[in-house]
């Protein structure tokens, strides 16, 4: 009888959480701006700290419903990240760095890593809050990368474009890309969901109160986060939390202007401005399945060819895929985005 693979490695580097409160992470939603922060060193990297040397940071940005703690847990007939993490610097393929798995959890489900005032100010909270308290409880060489899949991915890109000088090398696996395939298809389903609530704020605060979400949820409280995060409208009585969707709920019918608002976070468009800020990177690698249910790949090798075009150093690669399962590719990208950050 063949079953999945699973890992039984202890873990036997140092694990370490701390608490981080920032003003940066005030939100709408009240969720707490107090948030966990993880930090891993693999057995390796004890010693070498014990010995006076400095280690690269490498951020784990995760997916949405997920959280960097969620990605550090124990998983059936797999690996968790912190067993991945030291089986590559115990094999000698990656060397020794910090580990970060911050909490970044929002209560629409999850986190594009944008500054916004429905969400909370994550962008730059990673670049400031976050990388301070890490500079000040570590030995640090001063490198930081940024690693994501999906939303985490997304991430990972985003604030290299707007964010100069703060990032030395960022992994994007499956990160949201090409917003015009990705969203444009799920709209009509997602004002027919929320058509039975009248507007997209009597469904989010439905769903707030609810004591479970139907399979529907899922995909429908994602696009309020989109819109919370690319478009946040002010607060008002009958919408507190500012959320407006980019189409009209009668006859799906595109809002030029609030869809441009979308696209401006879209890094296909992000690239054509802040293509500059990606040069002093030490590595840009980015890739996605062939097989990707939400169409990333479209937007992906979009963005691959002008990159291209651009002059912008980058790796790009596709495999045969979803966009789920794929934990194997950090066998790939951990190892590339540790050693960029060693120099």
């Amino acid at each position: 009888m063949f079953m999945p693979k699973h890992s039984f490695a202890p873990v036997l580097g140092q694990v370490d959480r701390y608490v981080l409160d920032s003003k940066l992470l005030e939100n709408r939603l009240g969720d707490p701006t107090s948030r966990e922060i993880l930090v891993h060193i693999a057995p390796e990297g004890v010693d070498l700290i014990h010995k006076g040397e400095k280690l690269p940071v490498i951020i784990y940005l995760a997916p949405f419903t997920s959280s960097g703690p969620a990605r550090a847990g124990w998983k059936a007939f797999s690996e968790s990240i912190l067993q991945r993490h030291e089986r590559l610097v115990g094999n000698g393929e990656m060397p020794p760095c910090l580990l970060v798995l911050p909490d970044t959890f929002t209560s629409l489900g999850g986190n594009q890593f944008v500054d916004s005032p429905v969400m909370g100010n994550w962008s730059t909270w990673l670049s400031s809050d976050l990388k301070d308290s890490i500079m000040q409880r570590y030995s640090c060489n001063g490198k930081f990368g940024l690693i994501g899949k999906s939303s985490g991915g997304y991430g990972a890109m985003y604030n290299a474009l707007t964010k100069p000088g703060q990032w030395d090398g960022i992994v994007s696996h499956s990160g949201d890309v090409g917003f015009e395939t990705m969203f444009m298809p799920t709209f009509t389903e997602t004002i027919t969901h929320i058509s039975r609530y009248d507007s997209p704020a009597n469904y989010v605060d439905s769903v707030m109160k609810a004591g479970k979400m139907s399979s529907d949820d899922f995909h429908t409280l994602m696009i309020c986060a989109m819109a919370a995060s690319y478009d946040p409208g002010i607060s008002e009585a009958d919408n507190p939390l500012g959320i407006q969707l980019p189409v009209d709920m009668k006859y799906c019918e595109l809002d030029e202007h609030r869809w441009s608002k979308w696209l401006e976070f879209d890094t296909l468009k992000l690239i054509e401005s802040n293509s500059n800020n990606l040069n002093s990177l030490k590595l840009l690698f980015f890739d996605c399945g062939n097989q990707d249910q939400y169409g990333i790949q479209y937007g992906s090798r979009k963005l691959a060819i002008r990159l291209s075009e651009l002059g912008i150093n980058h790796i790009w690669e596709e495999f045969d895929g979803t966009h789920s399962g794929i934990d194997f590719r950090l066998d790939t990208s951990l190892p590339l985005l540790s050693k960029s950050l060693m120099s």
